[in-house]
């Protein structure tokens, strides 16, 4: 009762690490806002209903800027019936001024994963759930690993989600209030795509990538796809992300832009052992690598580090 007891205040504390793995945790989803990166990942307890936010001003050291949504809180969570319920994946979105929290709920069996969603006047909440759960899984599909992406160009609202057992990506227009679906688009299947979608555009093209592979072997991977439109058709494009000597299974990640140098950078999860037998187990840990990208565009294969991890203030 002493070690759980300090284990969660610990997680209360901030949180101050300047290099490669920078954090622990899993899924991360990072947005910039105004002159601060914000982080959001599955929270390092199984079966704790937590989210938290974290904040830096250069990708490096990070501050635990407290629970931002308890799933304790939210009522129809417990519809189910089921006995326990998980918290993982979390996206944020930002549109008119409002921050969007979408997340994905679990168990995933006997009772089928949702998505949820909840509303906020800054990045650090706190947040409001909508009261229902915005999409749920059945007939083969899973409800997991959500993702919204504005697009700049029109200010449409694109949301992601899908994939794991059923691999299966599906993608829904958002309506105004980035609260329900206006409509779902149909699209075809990316090549090698698992799970954990993630949508970045760069100049004119939009990049689709996503984790590839079991999440707790070596075959886990981040590969992508371009396409001229946040819906497709997808060109496949290939690995830039996979297992070396000294980490394994890299994977759900997001990318985060600095609008002030137009640097990017890929945020992920991976675990840190050399061996190759799976399935690894104890806990994941947060890294950051910058992106690079070729004349034509494409993504260049992305190598893991160890020790001094990038830093990339925002400026005015």
């Amino acid at each position: 009762m002493t070690l759980l007891r300090l284990s969660f205040v610990s997680l209360l504390l901030p949180l101050s690490l300047a290099a490669n793995p920078v954090m622990d945790g899993a899924d991360p989803h990072v947005s910039a806002v105004g002159r601060d990166y914000w982080l959001y990942p599955t929270e390092p307890r199984s079966r704790n209903p937590i989210f938290a936010a974290y904040r830096s001003s250069d990708l490096r050291t990070w501050k635990r800027e407290g629970t931002i949504l308890d799933l304790d809180k939210v009522p129809w969570v417990k519809a189910d019936g089921a006995p326990w319920h998980g918290a993982w994946a979390p996206a944020m979105a930002e549109k008119r001024g409002k921050f969007y929290f979408y997340y994905s709920v679990g168990p995933q069996n006997p009772t089928p994963s949702r998505i949820g969603v909840a509303v906020g006047n800054s990045p650090a909440g706190p947040f409001t759930d909508s009261g229902k759960a915005l999409l749920t899984g059945g007939d083969g599909f899973e409800a997991i690993d959500p993702m919204v992406f504005v697009d700049p160009k029109d200010g449409r609202a694109w949301f992601y989600a899908g994939g794991s057992a059923g691999a299966k990506l599906r993608v829904f227009e958002m309506a105004d209030d980035m609260i329900s679906f206006k409509r779902e688009v149909d699209v075809a299947q990316p090549e090698n795509f698992t799970e954990g979608a993630f949508m970045h555009l760069r100049d004119k093209t939009y990049y689709l990538s996503y984790s590839h592979g079991k999440w707790n072997d070596s075959s886990y991977s981040v590969h992508y796809a371009t396409s001229d439109s946040p819906t497709g058709p997808w060109k496949y494009r290939g690995c830039i992300l996979e297992s070396d000597d000294k980490h394994q299974g890299p994977g759900h990640h997001s990318f985060v832009e600095n609008r002030s140098t137009r640097e990017w950078f890929i945020v992920y999860h991976r675990w840190e052992t050399g061996r190759k037998d799976p399935p690894f187990r104890g806990g994941r840990k947060l890294a950051v690598e910058k992106v690079e990208y070729d004349d034509k565009g494409l993504i260049k294969k992305i190598k893991m580090t160890d020790g001094k991890s990038p830093v990339s203030p925002i400026r005015r």
